[in-house]
């Protein structure tokens, strides 16, 4: 077998003394499609941005692609659960996506032909072709996360990290959404922060239950009741679900 190409050990974190994260390990595979699910406060935004160098561990080690993180943000594409752009401002789709060419630490710079040949090829990946001189205002809020994951995808990363990227679309446009994750899927690794089942049962291939602790499951056979299970739980138990898939399932805790 391969590397994984995030490589997450015994990784603890905490604000201001507060834990947040405790212990938690994980490997993603080249390939994975992880949904990672778990109740408000119990840590799976501060574990992206751990991957993503955002943050720091207190404790234990998070590699990308064999190299820190500090070093690995070329290998990854981010789309945060609220993206910072004012819907006012006079600016296209394409001027969005031309963001993600911008090397962070680096004075601007002029974008190149080659830069909006592949903003435009990455914007007609997404479907958005026919919309890409369309103001970023006047797009649905579908329409609107298809250009920030174009944004996240324009530098070619290996690894795509999404922050509950559903919350503003609606029910049919959420299994567009998806569908198109599943595509991406093809050729890129996806770790998604969701509470929606719909894309655990569906389209993710495993899961992860996070609650300030972790625990993996290599498979997406999962009930609504196994989910209301994992919300009502503290982070003193056991996961639910792993005490309900025992025997049925070929899964693993990454952390117990």
């Amino acid at each position: 077998m391969n590397p994984p190409i995030v490589e997450i050990k015994n990784v603890s974190f905490a604000y201001s003394g507060q834990p947040v994260l405790q212990d938690v390990s994980l490997d993603i595979q080249l390939g994975d499609f992880i949904a990672l699910i778990g109740p408000n406060g119990g840590g799976k935004t501060t574990l992206l941005k751990l991957i993503l160098g955002l943050l720091k561990p207190n404790r234990g080690t998070i590699k990308v692609m064999g190299e820190a993180t500090q070093k690995a943000s070329h290998h990854i594409g981010y789309v945060p659960q609220n993206v910072n752009i004012n819907q006012n401002f006079p600016i296209t789709a394409m001027d969005v996506v031309m963001m993600g060419k911008l090397e962070p630490g680096r004075r601007w710079k002029r974008p190149t032909a080659s830069d909006r040949r592949d903003a435009m090829a990455t914007i007609d990946r997404m479907e958005m072709a026919p919309l890409a001189s369309r103001k970023i205002a006047e797009l649905s809020g579908g329409q609107r996360q298809r250009i920030f994951i174009a944004r996240a995808l324009v530098t070619k990363p290996q690894l795509l990290l999404l922050d509950e990227p559903t919350a503003s679309i609606d029910t049919k446009g959420q299994t567009d959404f998806y569908k198109l994750l599943k595509e991406l899927n093809k050729d890129i690794t996806i770790l998604v922060v969701s509470h929606d089942l719909l894309v655990i049962s569906t389209y993710a291939k495993s899961m992860a239950c996070m609650n300030r602790r972790l625990h993996y499951h290599n498979h997406n056979e999962i009930t609504g009741d196994m989910l209301k299970s994992m919300y009502a739980c503290t982070v003193e138990e056991i996961c639910p679900v792993e005490l309900i898939t025992q025997g049925g399932h070929s899964s693993r805790a990454a952390n117990e």
